[in-house]
């Protein structure tokens, strides 16, 4: 695992460490799990930037990939996951393939307490997204967004 100079890490789970970087001055608070849910890869699937704030208890459960900007806030009980599984009716969830899309989070962006970012959703720069909420689809940079399924709510001016 690759740790900026200067980023605070507490006890954290994580089951590929060489998939993990974390950049400079970043504050993480306990009980972070950094799970790459697949199979053994040597590329990184975790880039988290500079001066990144990540609270207690967040998930980050990936397959392809998650960046996340320099300066972003992500408060306690978040959840990033960038897969699912298939819905044939005629064979186990757990034998299906699903999409598999990698995650981006821009940067400057506060994500608020137990937020769930879903596949393939990008999320620009300056952003807020309101607590409790659920993302299935990419927000524009500046917007303010809320509810399940998150929808626009305003824009940073």
């Amino acid at each position: 695992m690759k740790v900026g100079s200067g980023t605070i890490l507490p006890k954290l789970f994580v089951t590929w460490p060489h998939q993990v970087t974390i950049g400079e001055k970043c504050s993480l608070e306990p009980n972070i799990s950094f799970k790459y849910d697949g199979v053994w890869k040597k590329e990184l699937s975790i880039r988290i930037g500079n001066n990144v704030f990540i609270g207690a208890g967040c998930e980050f459960n990936i397959r392809k990939g998650i960046t996340v900007g320099d300066n972003s806030l992500i408060a306690s009980g978040c959840k990033f996951i960038d897969h699912d599984h298939g819905i044939l009716p005629n064979k186990l969830f757990r034998d299906q393939a699903g999409l598999e899309i990698p995650i981006e989070i821009g940067e400057d962006v506060w994500l608020g307490c137990n937020v769930v970012v879903l596949k393939g959703v990008e999320i620009g720069a300056g952003s807020i997204v309101a607590a409790g909420a659920v993302v299935t689809k990419s927000i524009p940079s500046y917007e303010i967004w809320a509810g399940i399924p998150a929808k626009k709510i305003g824009e940073r001016k």
